[in-house]
């Protein structure tokens, strides 16, 4: 897998991205030069997420709720909508490598150019995000993610996300609003080692010890935050 360096400036995204240029792909070879050419746009981004059929999964707006095949909020289709644009970048390009898992994004990362990947990512980034479907108030799940629980060194979850869940790292990603059930498959899958692709595995660190009444409880919290 090519460099990834990152410089995320005003809000959108100016990230240096070697992506991978795969041998059997003839779209995925724009060349990566100055950070200046590679600030993604989000006008071109809207009519190449329908050509890449991005928006069948994650919505025409990327809150994933106007799915027409009536699927819907499953927890398997994460919002998008106000997502960083070099969070999606860096999971496409994982998705790409294989570093993580998932069948149909594997086929999807090896159609989609990488010009256009910065387009589509800026297009997503610009929406508004919907509010979440939380089921309400939940102690638990704010006192996990704001003090962790120390007893059993299980990290609070706003040192990385900040207390509304919007961190500025490439690395974390803004996590408020997201679907409650897509967020309780990716704690459940970063605790079981189904998903491996968080810096120096800490996602897998802290979800070890939550149990699934924690993860539950988690995922309603941050389901509610803005």
């Amino acid at each position: 897998m090519g460099r990834l360096v990152q410089a995320v400036a005003g809000g959108l995204l100016a990230l240096s991205v070697g992506l991978p240029v795969l041998a059997q792909n003839s779209k995925a070879s724009v060349a990566v030069a100055a950070p200046s050419s590679l600030k993604g746009n989000a006008q071109a981004g809207k009519a190449k997420a329908e050509d890449e059929r991005c928006i069948e999964c994650h919505g025409h707006d990327g809150n994933a709720n106007d799915i027409e095949d009536g699927v819907g909020n499953i927890g398997k289709f994460p919002r998008l909508a106000g997502q960083k644009a070099a969070y999606i970048i860096k999971q496409f390009s994982e998705f790409r490598s294989g570093k993580r898992s998932n069948e149909t994004m594997a086929i999807m990362a090896k159609t989609v150019a990488d010009r256009d990947l910065l387009d589509i990512a800026a297009y997503f980034a610009s929406q508004k995000l919907v509010a979440g479907d939380s089921q309400g108030a939940n102690p638990l799940g704010q006192s996990l993610f704001l003090a962790g629980d120390a007893t059993r060194g299980i990290l609070p979850c706003a040192g990385c996300h900040t207390g509304a869940a919007q961190e500025a790292s490439p690395e974390n990603p803004r996590i408020a609003g997201q679907h409650r059930r897509y967020l309780q498959k990716q704690l459940i899958e970063w605790r079981a080692g189904e998903r491996r692709n968080s810096p120096g595995d800490v996602m897998n660190a802290v979800t070890r010890g939550l149990s699934d009444a924690e993860i539950d409880a988690l995922a309603n919290y941050v389901s509610s935050l803005q």
